[in-house]
């Protein structure tokens, strides 16, 4: 109604000025109405606002879940960088390092130009990290994910931030018909097993309730046997033996570059899961690294749960 209005206004017969004027009048409400409609704005997972003037172009991800993510929505050409412990998807491997996930360096992300550096939460350190990068005008975003459904909303606010909400929602979409594929393959037991999840041997920790293997065993059809809340849990042996898990699952990675068998662990042999030989052995960045392969990992637990096979 605005520039209608405008435009009657120059129809009538004003002198040469004012219609100049009104003229520079409409160019102006155009460009404003232009630049409002290019800002993108998302609230990250700890309440920041995140706004761009343009969709994000040059990422640094400080954390291998974004690359995957990233990729997955076929952007991957948008990441400028990774940390040093990143080596998924391959091509992430020719991009230069910046650091670690707690301990980026500032002056090389800031060399690189980037328009936007993605974080995910974890110790302390993950937020004092971004503080240098936001002191020199930087946008971050830093995000939290135990679950399905919070790695869905954090892929749906990065379809926001880079221009590209179609190819988020395409990646849920295809996530969750995968989800829908093996639940109704072979989730139909009323009777939940048990699962035990180790994160590191020796000095025994577990995936709590916090974390996002927690959902992947409720996907997978199991119970997480851990009720402890925190993402993860220091564990006795004792309490272990309390639990008597059905199932035993050790991941091998960075937390646990070479673990020993349950089954060879001699203190172990009265736990259900050793006796009856349900140990499955996983891949780290599988099944903790939030991210698309966490489907996979979803399917390849409840194929074990069901199926009987020993891996």
């Amino acid at each position: 109604m605005f520039m209608k209005h405008l435009w009657r206004l120059l129809s009538i017969r004003v002198s040469a000025f004012r219609r100049f004027f009104f003229l520079l009048l409409l160019i102006s409400f155009a460009g404003t109405a232009s630049a409002g409609q290019a800002a993108l704005s998302i609230t990250d997972d700890f309440g920041n606002e995140v706004t761009l003037q343009a969709p994000a172009k040059r990422i640094v991800a400080l954390y291998g879940s974004f690359n995957e993510i990233l990729y997955a929505m076929d952007l991957g050409d948008r990441l400028v960088a990774r940390t040093a412990a990143d080596h998924y998807p391959e091509q992430i491997t020719a991009l230069p390092s910046i650091g670690t996930h707690m301990r980026p360096n500032p002056e090389l992300i800031v060399a690189l130009k980037p328009d936007l550096v993605l974080q995910m939460a974890g110790r302390s350190q993950a937020a004092t990290a971004l503080e240098p990068l936001k002191t020199r005008g930087i946008p971050c975003a830093m995000f939290k994910v135990a679950s399905f459904e919070e790695m869905f909303f954090m892929v749906r606010r990065l379809g926001v931030l880079t221009g590209e909400p179609e190819s988020a929602s395409g990646l849920i979409e295809s996530m969750n018909a995968r989800l829908d594929s093996v639940l109704q393959k072979y989730v139909t037991s009323s009777v939940l097993p048990s699962v035990f999840f180790e994160i590191r041997y020796p000095n025994l920790l577990a995936a709590g309730q916090g974390s996002i293997v927690n959902d992947i065993i409720r996907h997978a059809g199991g119970i997480n046997c851990i009720s402890n809340h925190k993402k993860i849990v220091r564990m006795g042996e004792e309490e272990l033996m309390r639990l008597n898990p059905r199932t035993y699952v050790y991941q091998t990675g960075r937390m646990n570059p070479s673990p020993v068998r349950p089954d060879e662990r001699s203190h172990f042999k009265l736990i259900d899961a050793v006796r009856n030989k349900r140990i499955l052995k996983v891949d780290e960045s599988v099944f903790s690294r939030p991210g698309p392969r966490n489907v996979e990992a979803v399917e390849i637990l409840a194929d074990f749960l069901f199926n009987n096979k020993e891996k």
